[in-house]
C-alpha cells in the first residue's frame, strides 16, 4: 500500500528506539515489528489527510495553470505583433515574457516544496497518535523493541508472525484490522502546469543614433 507516500512518514518516526526499559532486568529480550504503512492506511485519519492533500494540490495547480495561461496568451500576442513593434516595445515585451517564465519555474519549485511540507504537517498528529499507541502496546505486551517492516530497506528483514503487532496497535485505537479499503490510491498529483511556450528569442537590435 502506498496511500499517500507513507515513506516520508515512516522515515520521520524512530521505531528502533526502546519501548520498555531493560535496566537491570533479567527478562528475556522481546522484539516486535509493525508495518507503519499498513497501520496508517487503516486509520480513519488517512482518508482525511488524503482529501486535504488533494484539495491543496489542486489549489496550487490552479494557480500555476493561471500563470501558464497568462504566459501563453502574452507569448502569442507578442509573436503576432512583433513585426510591427518598435525596438523599445519589442525588448520590453521580451523581458516581460522572460520574467513570467522565470516566475512560473520558481512557483512550481515552491509549490512542490509546499506540498511536501503540507503533507508532513497533516501527518504529524496521526504519527504522534501511532507512536503513542505503539508505546502502549509494547509496554502492555512486554516488547522491548518495536521495529518497522516497511520501506525499500526495512529495519526488519525477518521475523515470526506472532511478532507482528500491527493488529494489536489497530485494536488499541479501536480500529478493526482490514476494515479500511485495501486498494491503494494514487498519491496527490504533482503540481505541474500545462505545457507553456518557450520565451521568444530576443530579436531586439540596437540602433545607433546619429
Amino acid at each position: 500500500m502506498n496511500k499517500f507516500r507513507v515513506a516520508l512518514a515512516a522515515a520521520a518516526l524512530t521505531f528502533t528506539t526502546a519501548t520498555a526499559s531493560m535496566a537491570q532486568t533479567a527478562a528475556p529480550l522481546k522484539i516486535g515489528y509493525t508495518s507503519v504503512e499498513y497501520v496508517l492506511s487503516q486509520m480513519p485519519e488517512s482518508k482525511q489527510i488524503e482529501s486535504q492533500l488533494k484539495d491543496y494540490s489542486t489549489q496550487l495547480k490552479n494557480q500555476l495553470d493561471a500563470k501558464a495561461n497568462e504566459f501563453r496568451t502574452k507569448g502569442e500576442a507578442y509573436q503576432k505583433g512583433a513585426a510591427t513593434m518598435t525596438d523599445v516595445v519589442r525588448a520590453d515585451k521580451e523581458k516581460e515574457l522572460q520574467n513570467l517564465q522565470q516566475s512560473i519555474q520558481e512557483f512550481q519549485q515552491n509549490a512542490e516544496l509546499s506540498l511536501q511540507q503540507k503533507q508532513q504537517t497533516l501527518l504529524k498528529p496521526a504519527l504522534d497518535k501511532l507512536q503513542k499507541t505503539i508505546d502502549q502496546v509494547a509496554n502492555e505486551n512486554g516488547y522491548t523493541y518495536v521495529l518497522n517492516s516497511d520501506g525499500a530497506s526495512p529495519v526488519l528483514l525477518h521475523g515470526p508472525k506472532d511478532g507482528d503487532i500491527s493488529d494489536l496497535i489497530l485494536k488499541k485505537m479501536g480500529i478493526t484490522p482490514g476494515a479500511a479499503a485495501a486498494a491503494a490510491t494514487k498519491p496527490a498529483a504533482a503540481v505541474t502546469p500545462a505545457a507553456t511556450p518557450a520565451a521568444p528569442a530576443t530579436k531586439t537590435k540596437t540602433k545607433s543614433k546619429k
